[in-house]
């Protein structure tokens, strides 16, 4: 009889900077921009549209990557930075204006 075979096995840590960073980098991108080119009256528009964008960034990139290890904790990651850059650029809205 044959052995049955594993899958390979995919390090999940190196998986981590690869669908993080890039959604952390778009968002952080999109915050300088509302800050300083969005109209006065709605700053806060724009920057729930880019969480928006943030987490449709986020589940393109773990579909991109298909492995299935490690995934609640990667989008987690992902989101909960975005929420932080997020919530940084809307204090800084607030505080500016």
């Amino acid at each position: 009889m044959s052995e049955p075979t594993t899958p390979p096995v995919v390090d999940t840590a190196r998986l981590k900077p690869l669908t993080i960073v890039p959604v952390w980098l778009a968002t952080l991108v999109a915050a300088v921009l509302i800050v300083l080119l969005a109209p006065a009256d709605d700053p806060f528009t724009w920057l729930s549209l880019s969480l928006g964008g943030a987490i449709v960034l986020t589940f393109v990139l773990q579909l991109a990557v298909s492995q299935k290890d490690g995934l609640v904790s990667r989008t987690m990651l992902s989101l909960c930075g975005s929420l932080v850059i997020l919530a940084v650029a809307t204090l800084a809205v607030v505080l500016v204006r």
